[in-house]
């Protein structure tokens, strides 16, 4: 079996040479680069498996190849920044990126995220060639887990496959309230204790997506616990 490739693009060559040293350590194909065209331009023609995406580059940024990149692929892509708001947190993932992690931070955490969407990518694979899902409902919302499908009344929802996994989770497990730590351990398939902001800010950005569609479909917050998938009145 060929290594998963991933592309780094980040204009800190020292920063780059790091974080390809300790993903090659793990038996990944690793490529570098110092700006978000020179990346896209190779990405057209060789896709990788997975993208490390610096915000701040000359020329292209981060940002702008995230978005770039989601109009045709659905490549994980982590995005890695300087940057704590959470505005840019959640700007970063809005755009398509499928996780958000701060300079500085430390490699192994890195390349255990990395392992962690790789695992995520391959357990979805699994389940959808084990037996066909059934569409699922909640409200207005449907959701075809087979197609990677999610529509709001006839109109499509566009989702990250972050988004769409977690959808798809909290409507399996309807009726029950899910807590953090499984969704951590499920759905992004963490062996390790990351910044939980990572399930605030997706829940932010589904949020929204919702609404704008005029979803009769809510995320529901458990206070002190998790969420819950709710056709009633948002709370």
């Amino acid at each position: 079996m060929e290594p998963k490739k991933i592309y780094i693009a980040d204009d800190e060559v020292h920063i780059c040479e790091i974080i390809r040293s300790f993903l090659e350590k793990e038996g990944f194909s690793v490529r570098c680069f110092g700006d978000g065209a020179s990346l896209y331009e190779v990405f057209q023609t060789d896709p990788a498996d997975l993208l490390i995406l610096d915000i701040t580059m000359p020329g292209m940024d981060g940002l702008s190849l995230c978005t770039l990149i989601r109009r045709s692929s659905a490549v994980p892509i982590l995005i890695v920044s300087a940057r704590d708001s959470e505005l840019d947190r959640v700007s970063g993932i809005t755009l398509g990126g499928d996780d958000y992690i701060v300079k500085p931070f430390s490699p192994l955490e890195l390349v255990a995220r990395v392992k962690a969407q790789f695992r995520r990518q391959a357990m979805a694979a699994q389940a959808g060639e084990s037996s066909p899902s059934p569409e699922l409902a909640c409200g207005n919302l449907r959701i075809d887990p087979r197609r990677r499908y999610a529509c709001i009344g006839g109109t499509e929802l566009s989702l990250t496959p972050t988004e769409f996994d977690f959808l798809v989770y909290l409507m399996k497990n309807a009726g029950r309230a899910v807590g953090k730590p499984e969704l951590l351990k499920e759905l992004w398939q963490y062996d390790f204790d990351p910044d939980t902001r990572v399930t605030d800010d997706l829940v932010k950005r589904v949020r929204k997506k919702l609404a704008e569609k005029h979803s009769s479909a809510h995320v529901e917050t458990v206070w002190g616990f998790g969420y819950r998938m709710s056709a009633g009145d948002a709370l």
